[in-house]
Formats: C-alpha cells, sequence, structure tokens
C-alpha cells in the first residue's frame, strides 16, 4: 500500500502553493487541505494489524477532521479534534515507551511540556484555551520522543508539528503581518504527520523492534 502514502505526500505537499499564494482556488480549498492527511490516515489503517495501528490510523484520522474544522469552522472546533489526536497519540506512544531512554532523551522529554506551554501562553497574551491545547501538544512530543519508535522520523515529525502551531499562535502575535508563517505553517505540519505516519506505520509492520 505505499502507493498511497505516496499519494497523500503529494496531495498533501501540493497544499503548500496555496499557503504561498501560487494558487487561489476557487472552490474545494477545504478539501484540498483535507485530502492529504486523510490519505494518511487511510493508509494507516489499510495496514492495521493491531491496536497500535488504530491508534495511529485514529490520531491522523482526527488530524484530518482538524484540518477540515479549522477551514470551515474555524480554532475551536479545529483545535479540539487536533486536542482529541494529540490524546489518542500519547496513548499510543506509551503504550510504546522506549525500554531505556538516555538522559538527553528524559531531558527533552520533561523540558517539552512546561516549554511548549510557556512559548504558547507568550504568543498569545496566555490565552486559557491555547495554554490547555498546548499542554496536550507538549504532551505529545514528549511522548513521542521517548517512544520505541524511531526519533528521527516520529520524533522529528512530532518537532515539526510543535513548530507549525508555535507559528499559528505567533501569527497573530509578534509575527502578525509577517510572511513567514504563512510561508512554513503548512509545510512543517504535514511533513511532520507524514514522518510520524511513515515511523510508526513501517515500525508496526516490521518484525524487526529494534529502534536506531
Amino acid at each position: 500500500m505505499r502507493w498511497l502514502f505516496w499519494c497523500a505526500v503529494l496531495a498533501g505537499a501540493s497544499y503548500s502553493l496555496v499557503g504561498w499564494g501560487i494558487v487561489t482556488p476557487d472552490t474545494g480549498q477545504a478539501a484540498w487541505k483535507t485530502v492529504g492527511v486523510a490519505l494518511l490516515a487511510a493508509w494507516a489503517a489499510k495496514s492495521a494489524r493491531d491496536r497500535d495501528g488504530a491508534l495511529i490510523a485514529a490520531a491522523l484520522a482526527l488530524g484530518a477532521i482538524g484540518d477540515l474544522l479549522l477551514q470551515t469552522h474555524g480554532f475551536v472546533l479545529g483545535g479540539t479534534a487536533f486536542a482529541a489526536g494529540h490524546v489518542v497519540a500519547m496513548s499510543l506512544y506509551l503504550r510504546n515507551r522506549r525500554a531505556a531512554p538516555s538522559r538527553s532523551q528524559r531531558l527533552l522529554s520533561w523540558a517539552l511540556v512546561p516549554l511548549v506551554t510557556l512559548i504558547s501562553a507568550i504568543l498569545t497574551g496566555g490565552d486559557l484555551g491555547v495554554c490547555v491545547y498546548a499542554l496536550l501538544l507538549g504532551g505529545m512530543a514528549a511522548s513521542a520522543w521517548t517512544s520505541r519508535f524511531p526519533r528521527y522520523r516520529v520524533g522529528v515529525g512530532a518537532m515539526l508539528f510543535v513548530a507549525s502551531d508555535l507559528l499559528i499562535f505567533a501569527e497573530v502575535g509578534p509575527l502578525a503581518g509577517s510572511p513567514l508563517p504563512a510561508l512554513l505553517i503548512w509545510p512543517l505540519y504535514f511533513a511532520g504527520q507524514a514522518l510520524i505516519a511513515w515511523g510508526v506505520v513501517q515500525t508496526l509492520a516490521s518484525s524487526d523492534k529494534r529502534v536506531p
């Protein structure tokens, strides 16, 4: 089913053309924005053989729903879908914790939750809803980093997801009016989701459970 993954990458990467202002679709923008991660979720679901496979498919599906709701209903409903996805992803990563994480891995995981929450609060003036969301975002990234899944796919993918969301918060704060968020938010987010999907699904599908 790798062809489905690469269709997802093509669909998701192509949406960057909208963020960069190269293409301005009159209709179908919400569907275009949604289809990339939705195809990742479909690929993960097709590949699922156990509960862990179902969890990564569900986390990606909630991300796709979040993409759609952000476009059609705004930040509250979209953010709620993403928050639910982070909870599902955390449950997956905590079920698959690394047996013996290094000291640096543990330190980074401990720092992520307070740092992501603090930065988000500063960028949005202490918005309570954003802070609650940031707690879950940081928890997702921290648990991904200390899971048995490959750090340079799943861990880095989670960090890219965090960077994308922090840019969203900065867009309504210190980077308001800057072209930087529009250029980077979607590529960082989709690359993060694709790396997470690839790393988790390939690890679960392999009979060799060693982590690089």
